[in-house]
């Protein structure tokens, strides 16, 4: 419970100002998103890992973290592209591969999801 308010704490009070005074720092987007997983605000989680590819266009983390928070709106097909390029910046993510794989069954493409098991796997 203490957890919980410490992060809204970071949600609603401290991240916000924090922002204003530096737009452009990433890891203050990082922090307050942990905030927003945590509270299972997972809209709010995808606006900030989108400021934080704008701010770090190679951050495969940003890019796999926005597409989990998009599986968990069941929004499999905007997921299925961060994955993918979560993989093309570190090939060796395999819990990327593995979501990619969740993402694609959930869509209907068995196959692509085999695919997906198969690396994840391997």
């Amino acid at each position: 419970m203490l957890l919980n308010r410490i992060n809204c704490n970071y949600y609603f009070v401290s991240m916000p100002k924090a922002i204003e005074l530096d737009p452009k720092n990433a890891e203050t987007y990082r922090l307050r998103v942990s905030s927003k997983i945590n509270l299972q605000d997972y809209s709010g989680a995808i606006q900030d890992f989108t400021k934080i590819i704008e701010l770090e266009p190679k951050n495969a983390n940003a890019y796999f973290n926005r597409g989990y928070a998009k599986s968990n709106l069941d929004d499999y097909q905007g997921a299925v592209p961060d994955y993918t390029k979560a993989i093309e910046l570190d090939t060796k993510n395999v819990n990327a591969y593995y979501y990619r794989g969740f993402a694609k069954g959930n869509l209907g493409d068995d196959t692509g999801a085999i695919e997906d098991y198969t690396k994840e796997s391997s």
